[in-house]
């Protein structure tokens, strides 16, 4: 038997630029059938325009997606993840090529999407579940459901227009995932809502797929929610699919690309922030000896020099420098700054200097990290910058027990000791007894 349930064949996306794309309205969708199985196929003939006026978007995209299956859709800003989303959740038309989609589908693109502004929160919930071709007793059925899981009881019969941005997407979630759509279809959107919620969503997610059986797109630049609910995962890179396959070596395929790209200079970045009072021009590594490295040991002694300029013409009388590491998949993990260590720099004279932060052990676990640093000059962000470096970590002995943490064993190890005391968990249970009486 035939389980697919999504199928690209030489999907192709062409915008002229300069001129405005139609997009699909509530009407044009509801004229549309919605039931299971669909299908539609799009040849849009487009007038012949030179190619300087126009650019693909997406270009001779093609994959099978099958039921259950949770798949994550992963690449650079531009790639033409956003757009493909569009086109299987039928916003926008291909220019060429056609999808295939069985069943019905639940989208969750950007803030309002699929939402009448005017009407109420209990209104567009019926809205919705009348779009996916499902009865009001059904709607009902799951009425109290989707309330509970968005926590906005008390503006239920509020116009969605004067919700704030999280409280959109805590109910277009909430309807999208608990209305029984076959597909759902999720972009980035769900990075709107606070850490809390997006825990919910990915639980939520992940038991709609295992235990419910549907299938789930999911685009989203947070790796670790990808490696965490996908099985496998489809790269995007100038519009076509680079690669597709299971989620981890994907994961690293993407990853390798983006740290195989030209590092620019740090003098010469020009995405930086801050006021400029204080410019980093440079970042060096070394080990305990003062030797140049880029890697390190983990338990290794490790300097890490930040080459910076006063640009002003006095002294700064408070600089604050901070330096915060992330792992390959985006997970903030250490933070080193002069104020958490009563540290701050005071009187730095104007022209160049080196601040040098040193690393008595390192606590990190194997891998390789990416580093953002910046300042701050008498309580303004005086230079900031993303991505400024990486720092790659080895197996090391840290406890010196001939015993060597592996990679993916956690993010860092923390000195720590094992006590044994006989008999005392008898009297911790006797005390507990007696706390109960």
């Amino acid at each position: 038997m035939n389980n697919t349930i999504i199928r690209c064949d030489g999907i192709g996306k062409r915008y002229r630029i300069g001129r405005k794309e139609r997009y699909r309205t509530l009407r044009d969708t509801l004229s549309d059938t919605f039931t299971a199985p669909l299908r539609w196929r799009w040849n849009e003939s487009l007038p012949r325009d030179s190619d300087a006026e126009s650019f693909w978007a997406l270009k001779d995209v093609s994959f099978e997606v099958k039921q259950g299956d949770v798949v994550g859709i992963i690449g650079r800003n531009g790639a033409g993840k956003s757009t493909l989303l569009k086109i299987l959740s039928r916003i926008t038309e291909p220019t060429e090529g056609y999808a295939e989609i069985r069943g019905r589908v639940a989208s969750l693109l950007e803030v309002g999407t699929g939402f009448h502004p005017e009407l109420t929160g209990r209104e567009n919930i019926y809205l919705n579940g009348a779009i996916l071709g499902m009865k009001r007793l059904e709607v009902e059925r799951k009425f109290d459901e989707i309330v509970a899981f968005a926590e906005i009881e008390k503006f239920l019969d509020t116009p969605v227009k004067r919700y704030s941005s999280g409280m959109f997407v805590r109910l277009a979630f909430a309807v999208a995932a608990h209305l029984e759509p076959e597909i759902l279809i999720i972009d980035e959107v769900l990075a709107v809502g606070d850490a809390e919620f997006q825990r919910k969503c990915l639980g939520k997610i992940e038991s709609a797929a295992s235990g419910e059986g549907r299938t789930v797109l999911f685009v989203s630049h947070n790796i670790a929610a990808v490696e965490a609910l996908c099985s496998s995962a489809i790269l995007l890179s100038g519009g076509s699919v680079a690669a597709s396959g299971p989620t981890g070596g994907i994961v690293q395929e993407y990853l390798s690309d983006i740290r195989g790209s030209a590092v620019t200079p740090l003098k010469d970045r020009k995405d930086r922030e801050g006021s400029g009072a204080v410019r980093f021009t440079a970042v060096s590594l070394a080990d305990g000896t003062g030797s140049s490295t880029s890697s390190f040991q983990c338990g290794a002694e490790a300097i890490l020099n930040l080459q910076f300029a006063n640009t002003t013409d006095r002294a700064i009388r408070n600089l604050r420098v901070a330096v915060l590491l992330s792992n390959d998949v985006g997970q903030r993990v250490l933070l080193l700054d002069t104020t958490l260590v009563g540290q701050d720099m005071k009187g730095i004279a104007e022209g160049y200097g080196v601040i040098r932060i040193l690393i008595r052990k390192l606590c990190l676990l194997p891998g390789r990290y990416h580093f953002t640093i910046w300042s701050t000059a008498s309580g303004v962000v005086a230079d900031w910058i993303k991505n400024a470096g990486t720092i790659d970590v080895q197996g090391g002995d840290y406890f010196g027990t001939g015993q060597l943490p592996l990679h993916g064993e956690g993010v860092f190890v923390v000195e720590h000791e094992f006590e044994y005391e006989p008999g005392a968990g008898t009297r911790i249970s006797e005390l507990a007894r007696q706390s109960n009486c």
